[in-house]
């Protein structure tokens, strides 16, 4: 099977060594998942590399949770976001048709997650502001960069199909990691700074 060239998303199922730098991209291209090549500013680049950013973002968030409060739902989510990933970078249907894809199941799933972490939580009556914990602003800031990677993929659907289970995971991720930094205050006992004070 193709594997990506030049591209933030890793190999797919290949036996050889992964070479770090291919020169293939020295055009100002870069290989989908496939054959094709598209120029690196392309709306579909723009969408994958939104979302490796936000896994990336995710990362950090992990980094910060010391204790795994939310290790268990990050580990769900990350490899999901490789597959959201993958789907972007297919231009191929008969690949597209190989790749695990996110599904009804996994939104539903996002969704549990803040209906359980939204029960140890005081209503919300204003706006509030990023920060408090240094883990609830790194969710904060990976909810910033989910709500451009959302952006990215619709502006990518106005030009080409995108599956609407897409859209809705990282709709529904970044409603998710806004109560993932509400939670991370209030169980690590930080106030949080709501606007108007």
């Amino acid at each position: 099977m193709p594997r990506f060239v030049d591209s933030p998303l890793p190999p797919v199922r290949t036996s050889a060594p992964m070479k770090i730098y291919t020169r293939t991209g020295d055009d100002g291209t870069t290989g989908l998942l496939g054959a094709a090549r598209v120029r690196k500013h392309d709306a579909r680049v723009e969408a994958y590399g939104s979302v490796d950013e936000l896994n990336a973002a995710l990362g950090v968030a992990v980094a910060f949770d010391s204790e795994r409060w939310l290790a268990a739902d990050f580990a769900r989510i990350q490899p999901a976001l490789f597959q959201v990933g993958a789907e972007l970078a297919t231009t191929d249907e008969t690949m597209l048709q190989k790749l695990a894809r996110v599904s009804d199941d996994d939104i539903t799933a996002l969704e549990g997650v803040i209906d359980r972490l939204e029960n140890d939580l005081p209503p919300l009556t204003k706006f509030i502001l990023p920060g408090g914990s240094a883990l609830a602003a790194h969710l904060h800031l990976a909810r910033t960069v989910c709500r451009r990677a959302e952006r990215r993929v619709t502006a990518l659907s106005e030009q080409a199909h995108v599956d609407v289970r897409v859209v809705k995971y990282l709709n529904r991720l970044a409603d998710l990691l806004f109560v993932m930094a509400r939670w991370a205050n209030h169980r690590a006992g930080v106030p949080e700074t709501t606007w108007p004070a």
